[in-house]
């Protein structure tokens, strides 16, 4: 029954995931909840292998129904599995702590931009960026946030987007697809170093992995049938969802 509990989130996270991000709003608590007595970064480690899965499988799909320009992507994607490197290394030595209060209010910000530009990130959107700039921009997104999900990483697809959308111009269709590509990139660099430390439970991992993997297809399709408007709602849902999770989770039990 426990193994049903956390494969059944898989698949819910899954169609998160593939249309915004925020699978591990899900997949997380239900792998703490059900093997409490388990070491959390065995769990955590668990939670990146199932993931991973999905976020790929998401990630080749939109490839081949929307058009990605590779030409900024494929860098960003490189220095993001860098920068979740790196993150992962920093939590080594230091406590993300004080990450953990400020992220409920940056979400919130986001939030309420989004809900104060109606349209942003319905349309494609041409920037006044030269190519070169708009590289330059994608590596800032994937060195940046790709360290932040190798160091702490609620959010992380969210804020994927949110930037593509507002920094790059992309409506939220396409900038779900683009941040997929990010997103599995940091995703294998955690699993890597968490796998060489043995945090890793393979046999519940590769079960969730599986059931992520069709949430993931559900998600998708669901997002291309739909469009950038469907995609817009289910961000802003979910980015309330994590204000509401990473504020219960720094301020709980604090005066």
């Amino acid at each position: 029954m426990e193994l049903w509990i956390v494969v059944a989130a898989a698949l819910l996270a899954g169609v998160m995931d593939a249309m915004v991000g925020g699978g591990g709003l899900v997949t997380v608590p239900a792998l703490l909840s059900t093997y409490s007595s388990l070491p959390p970064a065995l769990l955590l480690g668990t939670n990146k292998c199932s993931s991973v899965f999905g976020t790929t499988v998401a990630a080749w799909r939109y490839s081949h129904r929307v058009r990605l320009d590779w030409g900024w992507l494929a860098p960003a994607a490189m220095v993001a599995f860098a920068g979740s490197g790196l993150g992962a290394w920093t939590l080594t030595w230091m406590d993300p702590q004080y990450l953990r209060r400020g992220l409920p209010w940056v979400l919130l910000l986001v939030l309420v931009y989004t809900l104060k530009t109606p349209q942003l990130g319905l349309q494609q959107t041409p920037m006044p960026h030269s190519t070169k700039s708009r590289l330059w921009l994608a590596l800032a997104i994937g060195a940046g946030i790709g360290w932040y999900d190798g160091f702490f990483g609620p959010g992380t697809g969210s804020f994927f987007i949110f930037l593509l959308v507002r920094w790059l111009g992309q409506d939220f269709l396409h900038a779900s697809a683009s941040a997929k590509v990010l997103n599995a990139s940091t995703n294998v660099a955690a699993l890597l170093m968490l796998a060489a430390t043995g945090h890793v439970w393979w046999q519940v991992g590769l079960l969730m992995a599986a059931a992520n993997v069709v949430g993931s297809l559900l998600g998708t399709a669901l997002a291309l049938k739909h469009g950038a408007g469907l995609v817009r709602r289910v961000f802003m849902l979910v980015v309330l969802l994590l204000i509401l999770k990473t504020g219960m989770d720094a301020y709980a039990g604090t005066s």
